[in-house]
């Protein structure tokens, strides 16, 4: 694998990158404006594996001139990306605005301390000291 194939093949690294990037910060933080975060930057990666995918090297637009050697890009993963960016947009606006709800019931946006919240209202109990055993 010489390093023009590395190069050709640039967008989908990136696409790995992006990918890896958003999934550890949902997986690993536990403030839900971060968790939002990196749902953006993994939806970001897909919007590029899409948009690269349908790029034909020396395509143009899909406009027929009646010329059969000409080459098309596909223009269907550009328009879905286009309706899944306002998709996106309007889910973001909705997780953020359930932040604010959660952080107005709870006084804290940390997993963690709105899960043991739940658990002292459900079971009574408070939460085991996280020091180890007493």
């Amino acid at each position: 694998m010489g390093g023009s194939d590395f190069l050709g093949l640039f967008n989908y690294w990136i696409v790995i990158v992006l990918m890896m990037l958003g999934l550890y910060t949902v997986v690993s933080r536990g403030n839900l404006v971060k968790k939002i975060i990196g749902l953006n930057i993994f939806q970001t990666s897909v919007f590029l594996l899409y948009i690269s995918m349908g790029k034909v090297a020396g395509g143009t637009a899909p406009i027929l001139t009646g010329d059969p050697k000409e080459v098309y890009s596909n223009p269907l993963p550009h328009v879905l990306i286009l309706t899944a960016i306002v998709v996106g947009v309007a889910t973001t606006a909705l997780g953020l605005a359930l932040v604010v709800r959660i952080k107005n019931a709870y006084d804290s946006i940390e997993e963690d301390e709105i899960q043991a919240a739940d658990d002292e209202m459900e079971f009574g109990v408070e939460p085991a000291a996280k020091d180890g055993p007493p």
